[in-house]
């Protein structure tokens, strides 16, 4: 414990997939629920629509919504995953990069403190 607070456990795979799915889920109904919506005011401006032919325009509407969301979602989660591929791969190249410069310079560092060392033998004698 820290203070007064105990620490909480990190969220497993599981909880995390589940929370995935029930946000999913939410948004999926929100997307559904505004499309309705949308659908219903259009249809309310057409008043010669019989209301079998506002049913079938709204389920027809919340239909190529719900998809044209589906799409946009996907196209966001494959350009979300193509930026953590390069972010990951210059990550690691700025590492190495960095790693190198760290080595460089201990081996500079060392090599100067050999030398004086040396210098500092010779000039003993």
């Amino acid at each position: 414990m820290i203070g007064n607070r105990a620490r909480t456990p990190r969220p497993g795979r599981a909880t995390t997939s589940l929370a995935a799915e029930a946000e999913g889920y939410l948004l999926l109904h929100s997307h559904h629920h505004k499309a309705r919506r949308e659908a219903e005011q259009l249809c309310a401006r057409m008043p010669w629509l019989t209301t079998a032919q506002a049913e079938e325009l709204t389920h027809h509407y919340v239909d190529q919504h719900v998809e044209l969301t589906r799409h946009m979602l996907q196209d966001t989660v494959r350009r979300a995953d193509q930026l953590r591929q390069e972010y990951e791969t210059r990550y690691g190249e700025l590492r190495r990069a960095l790693l190198r410069r760290h080595t460089a310079f201990a081996s500079t560092v060392l090599a100067c403190a050999t030398g004086l060392g040396a210098a500092a033998g010779v000039l003993a004698r």
